[in-house]
C-alpha cells in the first residue's frame, strides 16, 4: 500500500515538474528577431547540418569543425545572418572538441536556459536571427572571464582580418 502511494506521488511530481520540449518551442516561437525567415527559407539557405544546428538546436560532432584549430586573426560571424559574434583574440583551445571563446561580442549573443539533458544549461543564440550557437559554461580560463562559450563551428563563418 505504501509503495503504491509513493509511486503515485513520484509520477505526479514528474508530471508537474517537467519542462517539455513543446513548452520550450512555443516560447521560442513567440520571440521575434530582426532577421526572421520561414522554415522553408532557412532550409533553402543552409546546408542540412547548418539547419539542424542553427534552427533545431542540434550539435555537431566533436572535433569535426575546422574552426576548432583555427588560430588566424579575424572575426567569427553567424552563418545564418552574418552578425559578428566572437573575436579570434578571445578564442582558446578548451580540448572539448568545439571552438571555444572566453567572451562574446556584447549585445550580439542572446542567452536562454536549456533543460534538454535534464538539468539547466545556458544556451546561446544569435541575437539577430535566433540561430542556436551552443552553450556557455563556467569552466573557462580563470585569468580572463572564467567562461567557456562552447560553440558549434557549423553555426559560424570566419572572416579573416585584413592586413
Amino acid at each position: 500500500m505504501h509503495i503504491n502511494k509513493f509511486l503515485l506521488l513520484f509520477i505526479l511530481s514528474l508530471f508537474f515538474s517537467c519542462n517539455s520540449k513543446a513548452q520550450k518551442q512555443s516560447k521560442k516561437i513567440e520571440e521575434s528577431f530582426k532577421v526572421s525567415k520561414t522554415e522553408a527559407e532557412w532550409k533553402a539557405q543552409l546546408t542540412d547540418t547548418e539547419f539542424y544546428v542553427l534552427r533545431k538546436a542540434g550539435t555537431e560532432r566533436r572535433f569535426s569543425s575546422p574552426f576548432n584549430k583555427n588560430y588566424d586573426d579575424g572575426i567569427y560571424v553567424c552563418k545564418a545572418c552574418n552578425t559578428p559574434l566572437f573575436k579570434s583574440e578571445h578564442k582558446f583551445d578548451s580540448g572539448s572538441g568545439w571552438p571555444s571563446f572566453d567572451r562574446e561580442i556584447e549585445g550580439n549573443v542572446a542567452f536562454s536556459t536549456d533543460y534538454d539533458l535534464g538539468y539547466a544549461r545556458t544556451e546561446e543564440h544569435c541575437a539577430t536571427c535566433g540561430g542556436h550557437l551552443g552553450h556557455v559554461f563556467n569552466d573557462g580560463p580563470r585569468e580572463t572571464t572564467g567562461k567557456r562559450h562552447c560553440i558549434n563551428g557549423v553555426a559560424l563563418k570566419f572572416i579573416p582580418k585584413e592586413d
